[in-house]
């Protein structure tokens, strides 16, 4: 089984910088894209950005240049740099993982971790 541990989440001043953990655990064949996303409290889920397993990143308008993704495959780790937190980016922090590409759907995936709260007061 593949699966997903957040980390890196807490709780910081207006200002402060964060960067979040995600490893990948499990082995695949397949190429996959790891995502991340973050639930306001009383808003919906909504998607921060992504990197494919080339280490091509895109981002939502709005996170574009305060956030970074970025991957060591070494460590089957990808992270989530955040710049300049404000109070509205409080909110859980999900990881996500999905098979690309060509892949048989026995073994494809998507999957979600635990998520990891970040508040900004």
């Amino acid at each position: 089984d593949v699966q997903l541990v957040e980390s890196g989440g807490g709780s910081v001043q207006a200002g402060s910088d964060l960067r979040l953990s995600c490893v990948f655990s499990g082995d695949s064949p397949c190429s996959y894209e790891m995502s991340w996303y973050r639930q306001a409290p009383g808003k919906e889920r909504s998607w921060v950005g992504s990197i494919d397993s080339d280490g091509s990143t895109s981002y939502a308008d709005s996170m574009e240049g305060r956030f970074t993704i970025s991957q060591d495959n070494a460590k089957n780790t990808v992270y989530l740099q955040m710049n300049s937190l404000q109070p509205e980016d409080t909110a859980m922090y999900y990881c996500a993982a999905h098979t690309v590409g060509h892949c048989d759907p026995s073994i494809a995936f998507s999957i979600w971790g635990q998520g990891t709260q970040v508040t900004v007061s």
